[in-house]
């Protein structure tokens, strides 16, 4: 592997922001296809994949998303051209035998061990959250990620089986960046960083 260049980096993360206001510019289904083809190589334990989405586009779908949105929230994913609801499958280990293959015990590890299977399943949905927001701004797209919203309100919704609980919201879309908020401060390496 080689080092991306400056360029994908100064994308990928020094200057890409978090978006609230957004142009009204349609996202493509195919570049929808495209993140989810790009975000599905990054790794995750055992292969697990849990992660499952929802691209809501239509306004009839994002209607049915708001009430569950805290106020300050409702505005600008309304407006997004696209809100994707990221859950995770709590059945996901029944796919280890296909997902896993070569350790054909993968799917006993998990079997009624409920704590075992929310946290795999919660932790690796949101590492695929990350690839998720990188793969989005890798083609061009703004993200605007917010956990601000009833999770029991969505799941009822959108996930009405049980199976699938939401993680988190991410708008997408094409962001005006003369809307932004001035960058927030982060931490120094040595404020929270040891090497040992």
């Amino acid at each position: 592997m080689t080092a991306i260049d400056n360029t994908a980096i100064k994308t990928l993360f020094t200057e890409a922001r978090t978006h609230n206001v957004w142009q009204d510019r349609d996202v493509s289904d195919e570049t929808l296809h495209e993140l989810y083809r790009l975000m599905h190589f990054g790794p995750t334990s055992m292969n697990c994949q849990p992660t499952r989405i929802l691209f809501l586009k239509s306004q009839e779908a994002k209607e049915r998303l708001k009430p569950a949105l805290l106020p300050g929230n409702q505005e600008k994913t309304m407006k997004a051209p696209v809100v994707a609801v990221l859950g995770f499958d709590t059945e996901f280990h029944d796919h280890l035998p296909r997902m896993f293959s070569h350790n054909k015990d993968a799917k006993s590890l998990f079997e009624g061990k409920p704590d075992f299977i929310h946290a795999t399943a919660f932790r690796n949905s949101s590492i695929q959250g990350g690839y998720f927001i990188l793969a989005a701004r890798a083609l061009g797209l703004d993200a605007g990620p917010m956990s601000g919203f009833n999770n029991a309100a969505v799941d009822e919704v959108f996930f009405p089986d049980g199976k699938v609980k939401s993680n988190f919201l991410c708008n997408l879309g094409y962001g005006d960046v003369e809307a932004l908020f001035p960058r927030q401060e982060r931490f120094a390496f040595e404020e929270i960083c040891e090497v040992l």
